[in-house]
């Protein structure tokens, strides 16, 4: 276990060895975080970067912190799997860790947990030593209902929750280096960050995606990415016995996204069971591979009863849809539907006579691609005027097309970002 400590644990050597990681904007947010007493959990789907942020917390905690009261350790490790099952071989963990670092007890210990799920039962270890001693915990998680177990409510108010996605627009700007952050530099590079804007929309934010050039080996890694999170995380969970059903359940829901779930039509198609592929989506949507939004309806038992819309959770996955390239016009409700999500967890769309692809507790959103023909301008604008009250904005968001009409704002991809739905 020596061996594997050390490895995990190289700023006990050497404080610079996390000095070329990319930050990341959620950053600001953890490191407050680290002030609290409370556990700090990162949740998000596999390698979107919840290490990366971990290890950028390392970085920051060594201006102040003795390195050997800082502890990293990842339960993904082969040599640890045999031991998921017995949550009291973390204690053996801890107690090598103190012997090995022999760090200052007197003082906090700040201990990071990665992929805390793979270990039945964590919580009770975590909860003991919170309890008991001077160490702020801080674990990584790869699906959404890590804190929601039985065994987790024992940890009910004891926990500050950061989601972490892959990157977005802002962040790959910065990553391919064009400067983007006044309105000056935003001009001066409408070029460089109309190419990206490309780019983007079709790959996503995947670091591993976006840092390779290779559009054939770009989509073999998101093909990775997402059977890493069905065959690793789905599969063994929830002890699903044929893994290439959900498998081919997932790939046919991305070549459906931006529409309307009908688990009995889907269960037509794919001769699988409707109930259960109810199930198979919800835990796509557990692990971060998807996500859904309800129809809108004054009363919240009728909405949550409402048709979902479905959502792929980065753009780059929807290269993996069967037998088609990827349309233009839904990677942009994708990628918009994404942005607001990340806003308003609350968020929904609109079916009633008229449709509206999203609403926000003040905006309501349509998204187009292109407007240049006049019958798709006018079905936008008379969907508006349906629904459009004088409490709330209208936004119609378009690839590349800035105007106003009436009422509606129309903007375009770079006016929709940079007028500040990231910050």
């Amino acid at each position: 276990m020596k061996s594997i400590l050390l490895e995990d644990n190289p700023h006990w050597i050497n404080q610079s060895c996390y000095d070329s990681f990319i930050p990341r904007e959620i950053l600001k947010n953890a490191i407050e975080f680290l002030q609290t007493k409370e556990i700090l959990a990162l949740i998000g789907a596999r390698r979107v970067g919840k290490s990366t942020i971990a290890k950028l917390l390392i970085k920051e905690l060594l201006k102040t912190t003795q390195a050997n009261n800082i502890f990293f350790i990842n339960l993904e490790k082969p040599e640890f799997i045999p031991y998921k099952n017995d949550a009291a071989y973390l204690n053996n963990i801890f107690d090598e860790y103190l012997k090995i670092a022999n760090p200052n007890t007197k003082e906090k210990i700040y201990f990071f947990i990665d992929e805390v799920q793979i270990f039945n039962n964590w919580e009770v270890f975590v909860k003991s030593k919170y309890e008991n001693s001077n160490i702020k915990f801080i674990i990584t998680g790869s699906n959404s209902s890590l804190l929601r177990s039985n065994y987790a409510t024992v940890l009910t108010g004891r926990v500050l929750k950061l989601q972490v996605y892959s990157f977005n627009f802002s962040e790959f700007l910065t990553f391919k280096n064009i400067k983007h952050n006044t309105v000056l530099e935003q001009v001066s590079n409408k070029i460089e960050i109309a190419r990206a804007k490309d780019e983007y929309l079709k790959w996503g934010g995947y670091y591993s995606v976006i840092s390779n050039k290779n559009e054939m080996i770009k989509k073999e890694q998101l093909k990775n990415i997402a059977e890493d999170i069905i065959l690793k995380d789905i599969v063994p969970r929830y002890k699903i016995k044929n893994s290439s059903v959900i498998k081919d359940l997932f790939y046919y829901v991305v070549s459906n996204a931006t529409t309307t779930l009908n688990y009995s039509s889907l269960a037509k198609k794919l001769n699988i069971d409707a109930k259960m592929i109810k199930e198979y989506i919800e835990y796509f949507e557990d692990n971060f591979l998807v996500a859904t939004i309800s129809n809108y309806h004054t009363k919240l038992t009728q909405q949550l009863k409402s048709a979902k819309k479905l959502y792929i959770t980065d753009n780059g996955f929807l290269n993996l849809g069967i037998n088609r390239s990827p349309n233009i016009g839904n990677s942009l409700e994708n990628f918009v539907f994404n942005v607001l999500l990340q806003k308003d967890k609350q968020l929904t769309y609109i079916n009633d006579k008229y449709e509206i692809d999203f609403k926000t507790n003040d905006t309501l959103y349509q998204v187009s691609y292109n407007i240049e023909n006049e019958k798709t301008l006018k079905r936008e604008l008379n969907s508006f005027k349906y629904f459009c009250n004088t409490t709330e904005n209208c936004k119609l968001i378009t690839y590349n097309t800035t105007d106003k009409i009436d009422n509606i704002e129309i903007e375009s991809f770079e006016e929709f970002i940079f007028n500040g739905h990231y910050n």
